[in-house]
C-alpha cells in the first residue's frame, strides 16, 4: 500500500474522508514527511493514536486566510517554527540576513516570519478566539520561561505570553503531545491541562502546585543580568525528568507562567515505534517544481540511532531540549529502516551517518540515570570522565557490523560526530580501529572547540591535552591501518572566556598544525545555553564567577581572523589583534611567525636575519 502524505488542503481532507480535522499543524519549514524532521513525529503519531491531522506548511502570516484554509480543528492548531529556531535560520552571528534556508523550497528565503511561533500563534488567536493552541519545536521549547534574546538584546517573556497560546510541549514532545490529546478529547478544558510532564502552562495562582520551585519574577530578570544568572541556574538544574521541580515564573499581573518536570524518555520500544511509523520519507509533492527542500538531500539516506547527549557543552542547548539521559533505538528498527533505505531507486550503495546529538553515544552514562537521573551537581565527561561513566562502544559497533553487512551497502559513515574524550575513555572495544577502518570518508571531524584551558573550561570540553592524545592514537591507528585519512578539527572564536591572549594561543596551535581551518565559526548566544547566559550577563551561572565576554564586534573580527591568519584579507586585523595582545614577535620572517611585517620589508643582518636574495 502507497504511503499517503498527511492533508495539506480541505480537498485533500475530503477525499481521504475527513470533514473536520482534529488538529491542524501550522510549521515554519516546507512540509517534510521524515522521521528527521520535528513536525513529521509529531502529527504521524497523533495519526497512529486514530487522531486527523492537517499540515499548514509556510502560511502567509500577513494573511488571515491563510490559517483558515484547513478550517477550525476539532481539538488544537500545533504550531512549530519547524527544525530551526526562526532568527538563527534568518541571521547570521554578525546579525546579517542569511541567503538560503535550506528547509524550504528551492532553499528560498523569506517565506516564515522572525519570531515565527509568535507570529502564528498571534495570527490564529486573532482567527480563532477559543481554539487551543499548542506550541512545540526547538524555538517554543528553548523560549519556555523569561530568556535572553540575542537578536534584541534583552531579557524577553516567555514565548507563550507573546504568541497567545494556551500551552507549550516542551522538548521532544512525544509524551506529552498524545496526553494532551487525549485529555483533550476526553473533554477537559485547555486551560485544566496543569497535571501533564514536559509542558508549559499560564495561571493565576499557584496553590494547586505541590512544592513549586519560584523563580525570580520576571521583573527582576529583566532588570538584573545577576538575578537573570540566578534564574538560569536553578533552571538548568531542573532539567533532569527524574529530579526536576515544578519552576514557576511570576509575570505579575499577567499571572504566572509554569513549567511542570520534563517527560520522562523514551523507552526503546517507544523509539522504535516512532521511527517506524509510515513516513513517506520526502517532502511533498507540491515543491517539486520549486526545486525541492534542501534539508531533505542531507538526512535522506541517514540513520538517527539515539537522542539526548551527556556531554554537556555549555553552548550546546540539549541539555534543555533533548536531555543528558541517551535514548537509542533497537538493531532490529534501524536495520529494517536501513533495507528500505537500499530499495530506494536513487540509493547508491552509501548511508551517510549513523548517529544522533553525538553519533557514538548508544545508552545512558550509567545505569543509575535510567533510575535516578543524571546528577545535578556534576557532568559525566567533564571536566574528566565520571568513575561510574560507562564507556563502551560494544553496541555500537555490532550496530554497525550489520548495517555494513547488508546487501548493496557498500560503506556505512559517521559524520553526526563523536566524543574523543569518550572514545579514550573506552578501554573495552577496538572502536576507534573500527572507524578509521570503516567509517570515515577521508575526514573526521572533530570538536575541540580551543585548546586555550581557561576557554575549555568555560565552553565545559576536556583539556587540550585530551584532544592531543586522543590526536597520536588516531594517527598511529591510520598509519597501521594504511588508510588516507586526516582529522579536521572545529574551533570557535569569541565564546566567553576568550580574549585576544586566548585567541593567540589558538592560532599559534593553527601554526603547528601545518594547515588553516577552511571554517572560522564565532559563538553563537542561542538561546537556553550556559554560554549564552555567560554572554549577557559576564557571569558563570553555575559558580556565579565574573567571566571575560568579548561583545565588540572589532574584537570578535580580529579573533575570527587569527583562526585564518593566512588569509590575505585578514592581515590587518590579525596584526592589529598581534599588536593589542603584546605578541608583534609573531610578526616577522622566523618559522613561529603568523604574519610578515607591514609592506613585506625584508630582514637584514641588522636585526638578526640574512638578507634575502632577489630571485633571478
Amino acid at each position: 500500500m502507497k504511503k499517503q502524505f498527511l492533508p495539506v488542503t480541505k480537498e485533500e481532507c475530503l477525499r481521504q474522508g475527513i470533514t473536520q480535522l482534529d488538529f491542524v499543524y501550522v510549521i515554519g519549514d516546507a512540509y517534510v514527511d521524515h522521521s528527521s524532521f520535528g513536525p513529521a513525529i509529531i502529527s504521524r503519531l497523533l495519526q497512529s493514536r486514530g487522531y486527523t491531522v492537517g499540515i499548514i506548511s509556510q502560511p502567509d502570516w500577513k494573511d488571515e486566510r491563510s490559517i483558515q484554509i484547513l478550517g477550525e480543528p476539532r481539538l488544537a492548531f500545533l504550531v512549530s517554527s519547524g527544525n530551526m529556531d526562526s532568527m538563527v535560520n534568518h541571521y547570521t552571528v554578525a546579525k546579517k540576513r542569511r541567503h538560503r534556508d535550506s528547509y524550504s523550497p528551492g532553499g528560498r528565503m523569506g517565506l516564515r516570519p522572525d519570531r515565527a511561533v509568535t507570529v502564528y500563534g498571534n495570527l490564529i488567536r486573532r482567527v480563532y478566539k477559543k481554539t487551543p493552541v499548542i506550541l512545540g519545536g526547538i524555538e517554543a521549547s528553548l523560549r519556555r520561561l523569561g530568556h535572553y534574546d540575542y537578536w534584541s538584546d534583552k531579557i524577553r517573556r516567555s514565548v507563550l505570553l507573546d504568541s497567545g497560546a494556551d500551552l507549550i510541549s516542551y522538548g521532544m514532545g512525544e509524551h506529552s503531545i498524545v496526553e494532551i490529546a487525549e485529555a483533550l478529547d476526553a473533554g477537559i478544558a485547555v486551560q485544566d491541562l496543569t497535571f501533564i510532564r514536559g509542558t508549559v502552562y499560564r495561571c493565576r495562582t499557584t496553590e494547586h502546585i505541590p512544592d513549586p520551585v519560584f523563580l525570580p519574577p520576571f521583573e527582576e530578570i529583566a532588570a538584573s543580568p545577576r538575578r537573570y544568572a540566578e534564574s538560569f541556574a536553578v533552571q538548568y538544574r531542573n532539567t533532569d525528568p527524574f529530579t526536576a521541580g515544578t519552576l514557576v515564573e511570576d509575570y505579575g499581573s499577567r499571572g504566572y507562567v509554569v513549567q511542570n518536570p520534563p517527560a520522562l524518555p523514551l523507552t526503546m520500544q517507544e523509539m522504535d515505534d516512532v521511527y517506524g511509523l509510515p513516513y513517506t520519507g520526502t517532502c511533498h509533492p507540491m515543491y517539486e517544481k520549486l526545486g525541492g527542500v534542501p534539508a531533505i538531500e542531507e538526512i535522506r539516506f541517514s540513520l538517527t540511532s539515539c537522542r539526548g547527549c551527556f556531554g554537556g557543552c555549555n553552548f550546546c542547548a540539549l541539555t534543555f531540549h533533548q536531555g543528558r539521559i541517551v535514548q537509542a533505538r533497537s538493531h532490529e528498527s534501524l536495520v529494517e529502516e536501513a533495507v528500505r533505505m537500499t530499495r530506494e531507486p536513487d540509493f547508491k550503495g552509501y548511508i551517510h551517518d549513523v548517529g544522533g546529538p553525538t553519533a557514538d553515544f548508544r545508552h545512558p552514562a550509567c545505569k543509575k540515570q535510567l533510575e535516578r537521573g543524571a546528577c545535578r551537581g556534576r557532568q559525566c565527561l567533564f571536566p574528566t570522565p565520571c568513575p561510574h561513566l560507562e564507556a563502551d562502544h560494544g553496541d555500537y559497533l555490532r550496530l554497525l557490523k550489520k548495517l555494513r553487512e547488508l546487501p548493496k551497502v557498500k560503506k556505512v559513515f559517521i559524520r553526526s560526530g563523536i566524543r574523543f574524550d569518550y572514545v579514550l575513555a573506552d578501554k573495552k572495544t577496538p572502536f576507534l580501529e573500527q572507524l578509521v577502518k570503516y567509517h570515515v570518508s577521508g575526514q573526521l571531524r572533530v570538536a575541540p572547540e580551543h585548546v586555550s584551558a581557561p576557554v575549555l573550561k568555560r565552553m565545559g570540553k576536556p583539556s587540550h591535552a585530551v584532544y592531543e592524545e586522543f590526536l597520536r592514537k588516531y594517527q598511529a591507528c591510520v598509519k597501521r591501518l594504511h588508510q588516507e585519512q586526516y582529522a579536521v578539527p572545529y574551533f570557535m572564536s569569541s565564546h566567553p572566556g576568550c580574549g585576544l591572549k586566548e585567541a593567540v594561543e589558538l592560532a599559534e596551535y593553527i601554526r603547528d598544525m601545518g594547515f588553516m581551518p577552511e571554517q572560522a565559526q564565532d559563538f553563537y548566544p542561542t538561546p537556553s545555553t550556559i554560554s549564552t547566559c555567560m554572554y549577557f550577563t559576564g557571569l558563570d551561572p553555575l559558580t556565579m564567577r565574573p567571566v571575560y565576554v568579548p561583545k565588540d564586534p572589532h574584537e570578535k573580527a580580529m579573533q575570527r581572523a587569527l583562526i585564518q591568519y593566512r588569509l590575505p584579507a585578514n592581515r590587518k586585523l590579525v596584526e592589529e589583534a598581534l599588536k593589542e595582545a603584546n605578541r608583534t614577535d609573531l610578526i616577522g620572517y622566523g618559522p613561529r611567525c603568523l604574519i610578515r611585517p607591514a609592506g613585506g620589508a625584508r630582514r637584514t643582518e641588522k636585526n638578526g636575519g640574512k638578507r634575502a636574495r632577489r630571485k633571478k
